[in-house]
């Protein structure tokens, strides 16, 4: 946690129990931080310090790295490919890849012209997305070599301010939110037609086409053949705002994957994603984020929307204006039952509080945050913030 009253200090916080771990100042303001199982990582203007998550020590520090005001960085969450991604220089868009684990550079990406707007990692760590200023290009790399792999076009028309970029838990699907109205969903795979590029499909008219195509393109500017090259969006959302800061995630709900969108506006957006057809993406579920149970059958507002000839952007922006779907399923998204929401709400409200639910001893943390790192998590998939296992440890109060 980093407050606007003291933007140089951290407060590392047992968000469940309500119980402060330690805190750390810093000689400059904190822009962002990271954290995983191993590595917690704050970042500053010109410097990144990488803190062992057991014990909370600095292992190593990052100076002198390019001015980042924006705080852009990006953490693995895999504890193998345990990498931390930041910008290499701020007149371009390289990508510096760093070890975390080894506490060594890696490589060096060179995504774009423009200078980089996102940075995000694929759940196992050997892939990273990249944006640029310019926000019209996304682009997926392997992080170990550096190689190209994917290359998305998210618009032509328009230059965006990119919110952020998430990958799906298979890593199969790349979403990506703006300054705009407009969610892109891009799926991560090879095109079939470039698969069916066989001897036999090349004696067909279809294939004398493409050869003539590939051919003519030799003779375009590099621009425009890049253009042909670049895969489009698989499926889109088109949220009832623009202009907003957000944040988007493709998450498992049910066993069915969700695209999500949290907003400044404060609602939580929940919305399907047909992983065969792709498409379109439909409203489901709105959940006020401020606690509040204000609640809308979303999908009867709809129906009644579309009877009375009301375009879905028109019902959809109502739905806002009127309130958010909060009901069972909010539980079900946070992975926890009534009885657990309720105490875990106490314990935010201790925090917010400033005082401490928990009046254990600092050896007892100690012993706590050393359990809390060497047992291995229960779950293959997401983290289940209902078990205690998968909470940061908790270790001595550091002053």
């Amino acid at each position: 946690m980093v407050s606007l009253s003291s933007p140089r200090k951290l407060k590392v916080c047992h968000f469940r129990k309500g119980t402060e771990i330690c805190y750390y100042s810093y000689s400059n303001t904190i822009l962002a931080v990271k954290l995983n199982r191993l590595r917690l990582v704050v970042c500053l203007e010109e410097s990144l310090y990488i803190h062992n998550i057991r014990d909370m020590k600095v292992l190593h520090t990052i100076r002198d790295t390019p001015p980042n005001l924006a705080g852009l960085c990006t953490l693995s969450i895999n504890s193998d490919n345990c990498y931390l991604a930041y910008p290499g220089s701020n007149t371009i868009g390289e990508v510096q890849i760093f070890d975390a684990i080894n506490l060594q550079a890696k490589t060096m990406i060179p995504a774009h012209d423009s200078p980089l707007a996102a940075l995000a990692f694929c759940p196992n760590g050997t892939k990273v997305a990249t944006a640029s200023e310019k926000g019209t290009v996304i682009r997926v790399f392997h992080v170990h070599d550096g190689t190209k792999l994917f290359e998305f076009r998210r618009g032509v028309k328009r230059c965006v301010s990119i919110s952020s970029l998430a990958f799906s838990m298979d890593s199969m699907f790349l979403c990506c939110s703006s300054n705009t109205e407009t969610v892109h969903i891009f799926k991560l795979e090879v095109p079939k037609e470039a698969l069916r590029q066989t001897t036999e499909e090349s004696q067909t008219w279809m294939g004398y086409l493409t050869k003539a195509v590939s051919a003519s393109a030799n003779y375009l500017p590099s621009q425009v053949t890049d253009v042909f090259n670049q895969g489009r969006a698989f499926a889109s959302v088109h949220l009832p705002f623009q202009g907003l800061k957000n944040v988007c995630a493709i998450t498992e709900v049910h066993e069915v994957l969700r695209l999500l969108v949290a907003s400044a506006d404060g609602y939580l957006y929940v919305y399907n994603l047909d992983t065969t057809e792709g498409g379109d993406c439909t409203l489901l579920k709105q959940h006020r984020l401020d606690g509040k149970r204000d609640e809308v059958d979303c999908a009867s507002v709809s129906t009644a929307g579309s009877g009375s000839g009301e375009t879905p952007a028109a019902t959809t922006a109502r739905i806002v204006q009127n309130a958010a779907c909060v009901n069972s399923d909010t539980d079900v998204l946070r992975g926890r039952s009534s009885d657990s929401k309720s105490a875990c709400i106490n314990s935010y409200a201790d925090v917010l509080r400033g005082r401490s639910s928990d009046s254990k001893s600092d050896s007892e943390k100690y012993h706590e945050m050393i359990v809390a790192t060497e047992s291995p998590s229960r779950y293959s998939g997401p983290f289940r913030l209902k078990d205690d296992a998968e909470f940061p440890p908790v270790t001595q109060r550091t002053d």
